[in-house]
């Protein structure tokens, strides 16, 4: 009877998939068949057949050769539509049917978005591994055959949510920010700093591994990426030990298109813009045993920028006001760069794979601005200014990654696999500056009274070393365990130099110039078990063992050399119960550490605008979350919904702290708050017709933020709301819209802006579906948007407004060559450094 209600929920979940997808022309070698509907009145299926015999597989997509996670596999007699046995398949796509008599039988597979697939197989009395069977997905040209299955643009998972970015026209010519933004429970703002569920703590991976190009600053490096090389991006709330234990709020996986089929093949691309324009292309060349993937981009871009700040000081006692402040500023910036990578996979013998890769990255930008200050005093110590200052900044990025991967999988143990990591990254960051200063005057026209220039290097070095190793028990239990270590060095050299009049030399100042040294090292090691509690539950627990050692030094003065260690117990467990394939409830918990990176630490002091200051705290702890979430999700009639209610509790939290002496107000970070986060969000997907589809989220999170230290409590309901629509007029035309509104965002001191974003897109196929053309706009209905900020503190209150300009419009061409074939690649891992809070944006960079 067990095995007549499995093959009811089985024959359930194949009608709703078959719902949702869109027919596909046959691949090569497999048959294609589509599942049935379900009867409409219960079924009395037949016993399978009892024996020795047992089945194992993979589920892989059949473009990109990544598994398909939670597959439905279903066993059918050789004639007749009634499943007799089946499965759900791993989250890597393994599968293992037993216990079945020796026979021919039909396999079934499917999943939501993709063509179901059934083969013929022949059991005996052991075992026999089918091994990687593709679904077909996305369109890809193989040879003369255009296979035409689609993936849907999101796909809800037990563990993560995957949002398809190659299937979203509206992403072509943009970079990887635009991208962000689409994600559902992320929110990036105008600026492209990154939160998740209303937390900016998180840690963004590129293809499940850390990148020297996002090791600084975030925002700025998110802009560098374009759109066209992603193919994914995974959101994960509740990562498990085999994750470094940072990214309290979870983790966001970039995935960069990667093409692992035999033969010649590659793309070109370009994109030209009123904002931004890009260039690019790829080669893909596959032969047996060996494959080279290269990818190449270059960009430029163009931003006019405008702000307006005011402060209003107290004297802190009786609440009177004493000075005032106002700031006027316009600008231009101007930059550009290139990002480039190449892999090279080896297998030298079956079950044994090999992966070397390489990527790096180059960014150059110029910013020239003015700024009218206007300081009024009132009844303070401090005498009344005006002047002008005119401000050049470079930014000069460059970095580089360098790794290697040994995968060995086993023969007739699928889930069996061990592997050996190693990376090598290392970033530069020049951001020199020269200003001139124009007193009693409101333009930046005469000779300057003060002038000053700053060189400001920072260097992050990073090696690390991994491996891992799967062993299953039985079908059901499997052990994870793993080690690690990453060794990693930070150098911020500063010098500031002045001048005082026009023809004065230059001096350093010796004050604010230093070089400061940082080490950190972190060695860990984990294990995970998961093992079933029922035929409907199961459940997984781990835990995470860190150690931390760090070593800081200034060069100028020892004696404030620093050291300080710690280690860590990361627990974390999760309990699911799938009433039927598709239908999982799952609640999980985990904690997390959050180390702060060179951005928070750096000591260097920024005072390009000397009213307001801005440095890092070389000194800082890092911080500790505690995660509970409860997440359900179905598939109805082809419709994707899924359900999440979440609470975070973050202590010793890293804030920034605002504070005024004098005339002046410094912007550090401390370990000052205690963080309490409830919120609950959902996202939903579905075809009202066939050429259309719609997609939406929506999050809602209360925060409170309280810190004894500054004796300040915040608090406040945020949200966040996107909706996504695509619909296919034609085979080759089709059009898509995005829309997203965020409330303003509760902060230790004040609020940071609300903001909306918007974008249109449509696309035509052409040049016998080898190449295509896409027009998309951006925030055209308005040139420009008011992120606007404020903070409030005993000493002085500050509202500021920075005017982002939006409004683009840019026309995208790609092309498409080669011929290819099918060919199932090897399983390869990857290093995740998931360890460090990263920065937001550049204004006050440090």
């Amino acid at each position: 009877m067990k095995h007549a209600l499995l093959g009811l929920s089985l024959l359930a979940t194949c009608a709703s998939s078959a719902y949702a997808q869109t027919p596909a022309a046959p691949a090569p070698t497999p048959t294609t068949a589509p599942a049935k509907p379900a009867a409409s009145k219960p079924l009395v299926l037949p016993e399978a057949p009892k024996g020795t015999g047992r089945l194992n597989g993979q589920v892989q997509d059949a473009a990109t050769k990544k598994p398909v996670e939670f597959a439905t596999v279903a066993l059918l007699p050789p004639t007749g539509d009634t499943p007799i046995d089946g499965t759900v398949a791993d989250e890597k796509g393994r599968f293992s049917l037993r216990g079945l008599a020796p026979g021919t039988y039909r396999l079934q597979l499917s999943f939501l978005g993709y063509a179901a697939l059934t083969r013929e197989v022949t059991v005996t009395g052991g075992t026999t591994d089918l091994g990687a069977l593709g679904l077909t997905a996305t369109a890809q040209q193989l040879g003369d055959v255009t296979v035409t299955g689609e993936k849907e643009t999101v796909e809800v998972k037990p563990d993560r949510i995957v949002y398809n970015a190659d299937r979203d026209l509206t992403n072509k010519g943009g970079v990887a920010a635009d991208v962000l933004r689409k994600v559902p429970l992320l929110n990036v703002d105008l600026d492209g700093n990154v939160q998740l569920r209303g937390s900016s703590n998180i840690r963004v991976l590129i293809n499940n591994k850390p990148s020297s190009i996002l090791a600084g600053n975030l925002a700025d490096a998110l802009k560098q990426l374009p759109a066209d090389q992603i193919a994914s991006v995974e959101v994960i709330t509740t990562p498990g030990a085999k994750y470094d234990g940072e990214g309290t709020a979870g983790i966001v996986n970039i995935i960069l298109k990667k093409n692992n089929l035999q033969g010649v093949n590659g793309s070109v691309n370009a994109a030209a813009g009123n904002r931004s324009s890009n260039a690019g292309g790829s080669l893909n060349v596959r032969r047996g045993k060996v494959g080279v993937n290269t990818n190449l981009s270059s960009y430029l871009y163009y931003s006019p920028s405008a702000s307006t700040s005011e402060r209003t000081s107290f004297d802190g006692s009786a609440g009177n006001v004493i000075s005032r402040l106002s700031q006027n500023g316009s600008g231009d910036n101007l930059g550009g760069g290139a990002y480039g990578r190449m892999s090279l996979d080896y297998d030298p013998a079956k079950n044994h794979s090999l992966t070397v890769g390489f990527s790096g990255s180059l960014n150059r930008n110029n910013s020239q601005s003015e700024q009218v200050n206007d300081f009024v005093n009132i009844a303070g110590p401090s005498p009344s200014q005006l002047f002008t200052r005119a401000t050049e900044n470079t930014f000069n990025f460059s970095s580089y990654d360098v790794n290697t991967t040994y995968t060995r999988t086993f023969e007739g143990q699928p889930r069996r696999e061990w592997s050996v990591l190693a990376q090598h990254s290392r970033n530069r960051n020049l951001q020199p500056y020269s200003l001139n200063q124009y007193e009693n005057q409101f333009t930046a026209t005469g000779l300057p009274n003060y002038r000053e220039s700053s060189d400001n290097l920072s260097r992050n070095l990073e090696t690390t070393l991994q491996t891992d190793y799967t062993h299953p028990i039985g079908d059901k239990r499997s052990v994870e365990v793993g080690g690690k270590a990453i060794l990693r060095r930070v150098l911020s050299d500063y010098q500031i130099q002045t001048a005082t009049g026009t023809d004065a030399p230059f001096v350093i100042d010796q004050q604010r110039s230093n070089v400061f040294d940082y080490d950190q090292n972190v060695a860990a090691v984990y294990g995970t078990y998961g093992f079933p509690l029922g035929k409907k539950l199961n459940s997984r627990v781990g835990t995470r063992l860190e150690r931390t050692d760090i070593v800081g030094r200034f060069q100028q003065n020892d004696i404030t050399r620093f050291t300080s260690g710690y280690t860590s117990l990361l627990p974390n467990a999760s309990i699911s119960y799938t009433r039927k394939p598709g239908n999982t409830l799952r609640l999980a918990y985990s904690r997390r550490i959050q180390r702060p990176n060179i951005y928070y630490l750096n000591p260097y002091e920024n005072r390009v605008d000397k009213f307001n200051i801005s440095k890092g705290d070389p000194t800082l702890d890092p911080e500790f979350t505690d995660s509970y979430e409860l997440n359900y999700s179905t598939f109805v009639k082809g419709s994707v919904l899924n359900f999440s209610l979440f609470t975070r509790q973050t202590n010793n939290a890293i804030e920034a702290v605002r504070s005024r002496s004098g005339e002046t107000t410094l912007t550090t970070y401390a370990n000052v708050a205690r963080n309490h986060t409830y919120g609950a969000s959902v996202f939903g997907s579905f075809k009202p017709t066939p050429k259309w589809e719609l997609s939406g989220s929506t999050s809602f999170n209360y925060v409170v933020l309280r810190s004894g230290y500054l004796n300040t409590t915040n608090e406040g309901l945020m949200y966040n709301l996107n909706l996504n629509s695509t619909y296919k007029f034609t085979k080759t035309l089709s059009a898509q819209f995005y829309g997203g509104i965020s409330s303003s965002r509760v902060q230790l001191q004040g609020r940071a802006a609300a903001w909306n974003y918007y974008s249109m897109g449509i696309k035509k196929t052409i040049l016998k579906e080898k190449g295509d053309l896409t027009l998309n706009a951006d925030n055209f209905l308005t040139d420009r948007r008011d992120l606007n900020s404020t903070v409030s503190t005993p000493l002085f209150n500050l509202e500021q407004h920075n005017y982002i300009a939006l409004r683009g419009i840019r026309l995208a061409f790609g092309y498409r060559f080669g011929k290819i074939e099918n060919s199932p690649p090897k399983p390869r891992r990857s290093i995740r450094n998931d360890d460090q809070k990263a920065g937001e944006t550049q204004s006050g960079q440090q």
